[in-house]
């Protein structure tokens, strides 16, 4: 691994309105050092298109891409709760904000939009997607930061994975997506935060994160 790896961290939608975020986006603002891309989740945005196609009866494949630019939104609200925080929307820019040694918020529409072989449909989400990226960007360490409780879930549980599908804890895409990828994929509560005060450090995620 990277002496100074570089991690994808999926700041879940259910995150608007907690105390939790303003820190998380604070602290990756301040320790990212042009190794972190947070991918946001759909939130309130998501929400409205689900509804939205219920009530219009458009196709999944047009609420995939609604539910991109729901993400997109997300996205850019983050970066302005946050000033340090700056967002980007292809590989490039991505590349450009870490020489600057800036914290991303990615947004997606662009590049997952390019690429047809990304499912349209409910089954993906902010959770697949983020995998997807850590892959892209050769990533060493994805995390999911939810508000679900995670103590039900123990490190080590045989099927743990399986059983955080089961339950929806990650979209019906993501134990697939992170199969045989070589960073370590990571599940966190929002309240995790506290983890990260002095820093972003992988031997605390070793002790403290649940290891899919």
């Amino acid at each position: 691994m990277q002496n100074n790896p570089l991690w994808v961290i999926k700041l879940g939608g259910s995150l608007l309105g907690s105390a939790a975020l303003p820190h998380w986006l604070s602290l990756l603002a301040k320790h990212g050092n042009g190794k972190v891309v947070i991918v946001p989740g759909g939130s309130v945005f998501a929400d409205a298109v689900r509804q939205a196609q219920s009530l219009s009866g458009v196709s999944d494949g047009l609420a995939h891409e609604l539910a991109l630019l729901a993400m997109d939104q997300f996205g850019l609200l983050l970066a302005g709760m946050q000033p340090g925080l700056v967002t980007a929307a292809n590989e490039l820019e991505i590349a450009e904000r870490g020489w600057q040694h800036q914290t991303v918020v990615w947004l997606p529409s662009q590049m997952v939009l390019a690429d047809s072989a990304v499912e349209q449909s409910w089954r993906v989400t902010s959770d697949s997607l983020s995998a997807w990226l850590a892959s892209k960007l050769a990533a060493d360490q994805l995390l999911l930061v939810k508000s679900v409780d995670l103590s039900p879930y123990q490190q080590g549980q045989a099927g743990l994975a399986k059983a955080m599908l089961d339950d929806g804890v990650v979209d019906a895409c993501f134990i697939d997506r992170i199969a045989g990828q070589p960073y370590q994929t990571r599940l966190l509560n929002k309240n995790d935060y506290v983890l990260f005060e002095q820093g972003l450090c992988t031997q605390v995620l070793q002790e403290k994160a649940r290891l899919l």
